[in-house]
């Protein structure tokens, strides 16, 4: 009895090659396809971004926290730090609900001016908590890296995006930002504001894009803008391209001035 010719693995169903690093420039390109099928799909060309720091707690989650500290006698200091900070997460979820309540009174069906995050814990959950409170479609991109579970479920299903390549993910963070908000954070929310503030500056990105730097004790704390400009290694100029505020109306009402001015005609449609 002869044997069947085996038939040869078409080269997009050859998991070898696909992972391998001849393969690479495919999978990047299959992070821009992707999602960008996904938010053609859903209609969406615009965000509202959150970035900050996984790490902070919801109000509860840091009284609770320290409740346990106390019983226990262990690092009471760090637990009520953690509480402390948790007016950042309160802060960043009731922002993100008033954002959403807004975009949806603007006219027409489209989704306009979706609240986006990188999808874990921290700030990135409680905006996409405030936005899901408020019946919004909101959007979590996820990266690949080696700790524990990184997604939170308050991400709308059909807009969770997993990435592998860093530089893909911060593309679509920029891409689709119509203003941006960035709470206390580590490397990576610095990273990723160093990098907006340089397209910025460099005017490599041209549209208009409002940044406000929330936590005004914070961010004077952890980078000296003034020094920068003292030291001539940026202009005076560009420390205005962020607002900084601990108030959460003047964020509010910064960011949708500024998107009402340049983001949208008479008509409350897309420019």
């Amino acid at each position: 009895m002869t044997k069947k010719p085996c038939r040869p693995v078409k080269a997009y169903r050859n998991e070898e090659f696909m992972s391998g690093r001849d393969a690479r420039s495919i999978r990047i390109l299959s992070e821009y396809h992707e999602p960008a099928s996904r938010f053609s799909y859903h209609d969406i060309d615009d965000t509202i971004v959150f970035m900050g720091s996984a790490r902070l707690l919801s109000r509860e989650d840091a009284v609770k926290k320290l409740e346990i500290a106390e019983a226990e006698w262990a690092d009471i200091e760090r637990a009520s730090r953690a509480l402390e900070m948790s007016e950042y997460y309160e802060a960043a979820r009731l922002l993100a609900f008033r954002f959403t309540e807004w975009s949806k009174l603007l006219p027409g069906e489209k989704n306009r001016f979706v609240v986006c995050t990188g999808g874990g814990p921290g700030i990135m959950e409680a905006a996409n908590r405030g936005a899901s409170e408020a019946k919004g479609m909101n959007i979590g991109l996820t990266i690949s890296i080696p700790v524990e579970e990184f997604d939170n479920h308050y991400v709308t299903r059909e807009l969770s995006f997993h990435f592998h390549y860093f530089f893909m993910r911060k593309f679509w963070f920029a891409y689709l930002a119509k203003a941006v908000l960035v709470f206390p954070g580590g490397f990576g929310t610095l990273d990723e504001l160093a990098e907006l503030l340089t397209l910025l500056q460099t005017r490599k990105m041209r549209k208009h894009l409002p940044i406000v730097l929330f936590g005004k004790k914070f961010w004077k704390e952890i980078i000296n803008f003034d020094a920068l400009a003292k030291y001539g290694v940026i202009d005076a100029k560009d420390i205005d391209l962020m607002f900084q505020t601990d108030s959460m109306d003047e964020a509010y009402t910064y960011i949708t001035e500024h998107l009402e001015q340049h983001a949208l005609d008479e008509k409350g449609a897309r420019l």
